[in-house]
């Protein structure tokens, strides 16, 4: 196969992923006058091919837009290696990334997520706070129009999304209510979906089918969020293009890209390469990217590139309800949430915690269907089949993200004989529940149950593995002070390599129980601005 230039010219940037980061990241550097490129080996996801346009929209959604790449198999995934895994990841590739399938809950990590090793002794501390990072919190919010409510006592002062909340729902008062009878905490879920429209960005309309793309445009799905944005500045962005290798020169520094579209290899050049293809993409890639001057791969003089992969297990119990609750308006994602387990209390038995959503049941199929084929033939087919679906749409789906420590056997490496259509190895995926992980989980589960006899259910169905969820991909290019046991600095800039930054989950150092998507844009912006002053010194 044949190498050849896809331009003439050198960019100032060259960006590795479309998802959020990498929209963030052209957004920002070509808003500053930078000449800018984006690769991305996916497309954009039309609106019109989203499940819920089809009357079956469930089954539509089991084809082409399941979460896991192995069983969507669309042509621009590449395969994963999962035979040794307790859970098998979730992404997808398109222009967004994976905020396609997200449902849109926009939590930021706790200050002590940043603190772990000083406060619990476990893992490794963040170069970084919670308040370094508060304000590129806050600029992010207020670009993409986050919906919430201000003085959640969860978090320090200053949380205060611009957007009103999205309602609570007949479902959502049912949950809040047995959470003020256990004396718990809860607070309206914020929510990366606005309550009134912002400018690409419809208002919500409750449709329910967040995870499957939203046919009104209100998700903030960062094709909608941040692209439109970040092209009108000026940035370039090529879809279809597989990136096989980041090349570097004799001294060790990035050079460019070398990617595949159509079966022709090309290479771009750049004087700054910006890694965005998450937590599993991003060690693949660097993994892929070794050299002479690189042997265990780009930015791996530590061995870390690709250990400490954290997955955010999840789990849920579902409770059943005579009362009329409503539960097939969304939006999908959580309308209360809890953070009364989410700090170490030794007394559990375990060190950090988890984060409890009380999340609506739209779809008969996921939420009434499938958690009954855990009971027994009778409890699901035959007579009691009209009940089970009567009661799905009567039902609070409580779910929970379990702290997931890093542990560097949980892991990405090249699969030895595993390859994508364009030849290139595949990556696999080694990763296991710990002990602390489980317990986290067994008490959760516990705790789920709880809430749902203080509300009254009249049955309820634990699932202690929620597999294909929830994509949460962290921890596998790891920041830090310290070169030997960091990929990245506070900035995300490779320590072996000056101009290369990784902007993605992977530098994350603890994943927290909350949800990522959050944070990952606020690291990239930080990260992004770095970067225009670095280009700004430079010129």
């Amino acid at each position: 196969m044949s190498v050849t230039s896809a331009d003439d010219d050198s960019y100032d940037v060259l960006i590795i992923g479309a998802g959020p980061s990498g929209a963030i990241t052209a957004h920002a550097v070509a808003g500053a006058g930078f000449k800018v490129i984006c690769l991305e080996q996916g497309d954009y996801a039309l609106p019109s091919d989203y499940p819920a346009n089809f009357d079956m929209w469930e089954l539509v959604a089991r084809g082409h837009w399941q979460a896991e790449p192995n069983r969507r198999r669309n042509p621009a995934d590449y395969p994963l290696e999962v035979s040794d895994t307790d859970l098998a990841p979730s992404m997808y590739s398109a222009v967004g990334g994976s905020t396609i399938h997200f449902s849109a809950l926009w939590a930021r990590l706790a200050p002590s997520d940043f603190r772990v090793r000083t406060l619990d002794g476990v893992a490794s501390d963040w170069p970084i706070s919670y308040e370094t990072l508060s304000p590129f919190y806050d600029k992010v919010d207020d670009f993409i129009g986050v919906s919430g409510l201000e003085g959640d006592p969860a978090y320090p002062e200053g949380y205060a999304p611009k957007m009103p909340p999205l309602p609570l729902g007949k479902f959502g008062r049912k949950a809040a209510e047995a959470m003020n009878a256990l004396q718990w905490h809860w607070w309206p879920h914020a929510n990366a979906i606005p309550s009134q429209k912002i400018g690409s960005l419809a208002a919500c309309a409750r449709w329910g089918t967040c995870t499957q793309g939203c046919p009104e445009g209100a998700k903030a799905s960062f094709d909608l969020a941040y692209w439109p944005s970040a092209i009108k500045a000026g940035a370039k962005l090529v879809t279809g293009a597989r990136v096989s290798k980041i090349t570097t020169d004799a001294g060790g520094a990035a050079t460019g890209a070398t990617w595949i579209s159509k079966g022709e290899e090309r290479h771009t050049k750049a004087k700054q390469v910006v890694v965005c293809a998450n937590g599993i993409g991003t060690p693949r890639l660097l993994l892929l990217s070794a050299s002479e001057r690189h042997p265990q791969g780009l930015a791996n003089s530590s061995g870390l590139v690709g250990k400490n992969l954290m997955l955010h297990p999840n789990c849920a119990v579902i409770g059943y309800y005579d009362e009329e609750l409503e539960s097939w308006r969304g939006p999908a994602g959580s309308a209360a949430s809890s953070m009364q387990f989410y700090e170490t209390d030794r007394s559990r038995g375990f060190v950090r915690g988890s984060k409890m959503h009380a999340c609506p049941t739209p779809g008969l199929l996921f939420n009434g269907v499938d958690p009954h084929r855990l009971l027994p033939f009778e409890d699901l087919w035959g007579p009691s089949f009209h009940q089970v679906i009567r009661d799905a749409r009567n039902a609070i789906f409580w779910a929970a993200n379990i702290d997931d420590l890093p542990e560097e056997s949980n892991r990405v490496t090249l699969d030895p004989t595993l390859r994508d259509s364009d030849g290139i190895p595949a990556p696999k995926i080694s990763y296991r529940y710990s002990e602390n992980t489980l317990k986290i989980r067994d008490f959760t589960v516990a705790r789920l149950s709880e809430i749902h006899r203080a509300a009254g259910a009249k049955k309820t169905i634990e699932i202690n593995d929620l597999q294909g969820e929830p994509g949460h991909l962290l921890g596998t290019a790891r920041m830090g002070s310290d070169p030997k046991t960091s990929v990245v600095d506070e900035y995300g800039r490779a320590h072996d390599v000056p101009n290369l930054t990784i902007s993605d989950g992977s530098i994350f150092v603890t994943g927290g129980a909350a949800n990522p998507t959050s944070t990952i844009a606020a690291l990239a912006l930080r990260n992004a601005e770095k970067l225009v002053q670095t280009l700004l010194e430079a010129n």
